[in-house]
């Protein structure tokens, strides 16, 4: 792995969206801001048939010095998206991104400054705080991650929301594939199976805003056993935990990561 100081190094960040013209301007806004400012956008359009694109624009037109890439996925699911979004990146260190989700001003720095106190880990991952979360919820949400990094540093604590990787490491393990995993908790798989290949890095301070937005997450997650099942699986039975156990229950059950374009499971769904 080529020693490179990361708060010096090219950042691109991912941001697919499907229908999100309500989330979207605010998540592109906390990006402009950053301190550590990404190289390029990569906007992935999963055809969306609401005024995303628009919302895009906007935001490529208000911000013309950021180099901003359109690309488009007709095929359905953020998976596909993201491997879309991913095959663009030509820098040394990515950041995926929820366009649902506000970003500190520090998000990247903090990332970049995680990576090189770890030259050898291949993703940071941020901590999910629910917008309007009030102080203390926050305390003991961040103090229930730090523990359960600290005593299980080789698995996924937070979400697809909140990652970055070495570039040439999630190239090389083969990014997100829905061949490989079509399924929900995606986010979790593409840890374990980069993980592989290098170490993950936390901290309390690095953090972003998500939003609560499902009423319903019967079609979109795991149960509370199988969720424990994956803490408590060794790490050299977790092939067999995902591509053998969790993916037979997760295909009777019909969870597909593509079901998180159906929108019943919403906050103000009809």
């Amino acid at each position: 792995m080529r020693e490179v100081n990361p708060l010096n190094e090219g950042w691109s960040v991912v941001v697919p969206y499907f229908n999100e013209e309500n989330f979207l301007a605010a998540t592109l806004t906390s990006l402009a801001a950053q301190t550590l400012r990404p190289a390029r956008l990569i906007f992935v359009d999963n055809a969306s048939t609401d005024r995303s694109r628009d919302v895009a624009d906007d935001f490529s037109r208000a911000f013309p010095e950021i180099a901003i890439t359109f690309l488009s996925e007709p095929e359905p699911g953020k998976v596909r998206a993201l491997k879309t979004g991913i095959g663009a990146v030509d820098t040394e260190f990515v950041a995926l991104c929820d366009a649902d989700t506000i970003y500190p001003p520090r998000y990247l720095e903090r990332a970049a400054a995680l990576f090189a106190a770890r030259p050898r880990a291949a993703a940071v991952l941020a901590f999910g705080e629910y917008r309007g979360a009030r102080a203390p919820a926050r305390a003991l949400l961040r103090l229930k991650w730090a523990a359960s990094a600290a005593l299980m540093p080789r698995q996924a604590h937070s979400g697809g929301f909140g990652q970055a990787f070495r570039t040439s490491v999630l190239q090389r393990a083969g990014g997100y594939s829905n061949d490989r995993w079509p399924y929900m908790v995606a986010d979790h798989e593409i840890i374990h199976h980069v993980g592989k290949l290098g170490g993950i890095a936390y901290s309390p301070a690095h953090f972003c805003v998500t939003s609560d937005r499902r009423l319903d997450r019967r079609r979109v997650d795991w149960t509370l056993a199988e969720r424990l099942a994956y803490h408590l699986v060794p790490h050299s039975r977790k092939d067999w935990f995902f591509y053998k156990f969790l993916a037979s229950r997760f295909e009777r059950r019909g969870l597909y990561n593509a079901n998180l374009r159906v929108r019943d499971w919403e906050a103000g769904s009809a």
